[in-house]
């Protein structure tokens, strides 16, 4: 296989199939091949002023930082006295962490944990509070409808439908489907309106911290609909979820937060295999991939989109499954004479159980230096076939990284195009780990355990259920491969995968069948909102205007719809006010010459050619910070905090 890039010259190392015998791998067990972690930014003032998100106290923590802790629990509520619940708000918003405070914390942390040689420091813990809203939760806090429109097909409409309604699109049928959920399909009189997470280094101190909240929830007149704990594995399996593979190593970079590598300027500093994506991805009201507009609410801004699922695992069966398959595998002559379950096991998820890829390493883990990048040298562009990792591997079909082949015969797409399908992942497993010389007790098979899976995005529908649809759950993705990929054998449904092998001939594929050993037993989709919003939401109000972000680019076919009025680019090039009714309100006389629209950090809505030369303008330049808002009430406006700039119909006001 081809070896990971070092300094020294590539060399190529083959299994061939049916030969039995083990070729050298080049894995990053060395310095030279992983990157140890970066000293925390606290130590660097200039380069921490450089990263604006990361001082942020308006943005909930867990959504760009991460609450990082061993014990968690989640209480989902429902509230019955929209007075009590508001007034019960308005006294948690306080506790609420922000981005700042956990930041700094977890830079603290990591230093210490790395200078520890992997031991966590005794010295230092945290107790983090988050707090995420559904639909229905927020149309009770707000006591009205909080979009003004739900176009159709976009993540307002995913949002407001909820995960049981959609829930069949990402792959939740049968044992998976809403009728057998613990949670998230409760009839409108129980439905969940809130998601209060509570997370803490110290057990006693998050049971304490609990009961607290427990009894504050009693006072304000809400139900606990349903309780979830979880906590890190003992022990050996620390780190790692239920099938004994070590979790959450594969996170993206968010421009803004995490510092940059000063020679690529589009990877993470010290993390040579981590992209960084435009946080407008995970954090509504930051840059988007593509400068594309996020089309939602201002309430929107500085949230993100929750989707909460419990993940039930049966260990035993899943791990049974790689013991046939490996007989299947040999007697193919498709795996190493030698081969055990969790060579299969580890092609499966596309890593070796401590988190090594097997793309470097595929006869055994290596691991690098503690505080190492195990992707630091991940590459799936040169294995378009599937040799090294199989394009079935779970960690290959939820990010193909820069090896993903639109089609027979084509390059692989660049990495940057992906940027927009990207989730941040805060798993955490609940359950007692699987004890097989114990099975009547706590450890045996029927004790449930598994993955409470959090995930943060800002939108639903591009990112979480393309994802879940078009690539985990999608037999023929990578698409045009005969006999086709197969679903991901650890997320999607039981489906047939091929293992691609080379031989003399090229490539050969050994179909392979794999069941389901993860059950959803749960899922909501909810919103982590920003605290000015939430202290909003405490008072009753909510801005239901939509917001047009500075940095945003309008293109030909781009609608923003506040249900009486839309601002839209239309394909003449003309960006034009609409009521309604469709009818035109307002016009820039674009049409013929313009290309795009750009809403600029200095506060200007220019209509640009295609060679980006300015044929209209709002003339508001020199405003850093207005906002351009398409109101319900039938205004666009661009305002300079509450002073009205210019206006369509009207023009230049300000």
């Amino acid at each position: 296989m081809d070896a990971v890039p070092s300094s020294a010259p590539a060399r190529r190392t083959v299994i061939m199939a049916g030969a039995g015998a083990a070729a050298l791998a080049v894995c990053p067990r060395t310095a030279a091949a992983a990157t140890a972690a970066p000293a925390p930014l606290g130590d660097r003032p200039a380069e921490a002023a450089a990263l604006p998100l990361r001082a942020d106290r308006t943005t909930q923590g867990d959504v760009l930082a991460g609450s990082r802790k061993d014990h968690a629990c989640l209480l989902l509520l429902h509230f019955r006295d929209v007075v009590l619940a508001r007034r019960w708000l308005a006294r948690l918003v306080p506790e609420l962490s922000t981005t700042e405070e956990m930041a700094r914390f977890n830079a603290l942390f990591s230093a210490a944990r790395v200078k520890a040689g992997g031991t966590d420091p005794a010295s230092l813990s945290a107790l983090w509070t988050g707090l995420s809203l559904t639909y229905p939760g927020l149309r009770l806090f707000a006591g009205r409808e909080p979009f003004p429109a739900v176009p159709a097909g976009s993540t307002a409409e995913a949002f407001t439908q909820g995960a049981a309604l959609r829930a069949e699109a990402v792959g939740d049928t049968g044992a998976s489907a809403p009728a057998s959920w613990l949670f998230g399909a409760e009839q409108p009189r129980r439905a969940v309106h809130a998601v209060l997470s509570l997370s803490a280094d110290d057990p006693d101190r998050l049971a304490s911290t609990v009961t607290r909240h427990r009894e504050a929830l009693a006072t304000a007149g809400a139900t606990i609909v349903f309780r979830q704990d979880a906590g890190t594995l003992p022990g050996a399996l620390r780190g790692h979820e239920h099938f004994g593979f070590t979790d959450g190593i594969s996170q993206p970079g968010v421009r803004g937060f995490h510092a940059p590598d000063a020679e690529t300027g589009t990877t993470v500093q010290g993390k040579p295999g981590t992209r960084l994506v435009p946080a407008g991805e995970f954090l509504v009201g930051q840059e988007k991939a593509g400068q594309r507009p996020a089309g939602l609410p201002a309430w929107a801004t500085g949230g993100s989109f929750q989707v909460v699922r419990r993940l039930a695992q049966d260990v035993p069966g899943w791990w049974e499954q790689a013991r046939q398959r490996l007989v299947e595998l040999k007697k193919a002559g498709a795996a190493p004479a030698d081969a055990t379950a969790t060579w299969v096991a580890a092609r499966l998820v596309g890593r070796w159980p401590g988190g090594t890829p097997i793309a470097g390493c595929p006869l055994a883990e290596q691991p690098g230096p503690v505080g190492a990048d195990p992707d630091a040298r991940l590459t799936y562009h040169e294995d378009a076939q599937g040799w090294h990792t199989p394009l079935f591997a779970h960690i290959r079909k939820g990010n193909p990284r820069d090896g993903l082949v639109p089609g027979p015969g084509r390059p692989p797409l660049a990495p940057d195009v992906l940027d927009n399908r990207r989730i941040i992942r805060r798993g955490i497993p609940f359950g007692p780990a699987y004890d097989p010389q114990n099975p009547k007790g706590a450890g045996g098979p029927d004790t449930p355990r598994g993955l409470l899976f959090i995930g943060y995005q800002a939108d639903l529908v591009q990112q979480f259920e393309f994802v879940a649809k078009k690539w985990i759950n999608e037999s023929d993705f990578p698409a045009g491969r005969n006999p086709r990929v197969g679903a991901d054998p650890v997320l999607g449904p039981g489906s047939p995968v091929t293992f691609e092998t080379e031989s003399d001939d090229g490539s050969r594929a050994t179909t392979l069948r794999f069941g389901r050993y993860v059950r959803t037993q749960g899922a909501l989709y909810a919103f982590t909102p920003s605290l000015p919003t939430l202290l909003a939401l405490s008072r009753g109000t909510l801005d239901d205007s939509v917001e047009v972000h500075p940095g945003t680019v309008l293109r030909s076919g781009d609608v923003l719809d506040a249900g009486a009025v839309r601002l839209a680019l239309g394909a003449d090039g003309d960006l034009v006010v609409l009521d309604g009714s469709g009818a035109h309100r307002w016009s820039a006389g674009t049409a013929g010459t313009g290309h795009d629209a750009l809403f600029s950090r200095d506060g200007e809505l220019t209509v640009r050619t295609e060679a980006g030369a300015t044929v209209w303008t709002s003339g508001t330049a020199g405003h850093p910070g207005a906002r351009l808002l398409v109101k319900p009430s039938g205004d666009v406006v661009i305002l300079d905090v509450d002073r009205v700039l210019w206006r369509a119909p009207g023009g230049h006001v300000g």
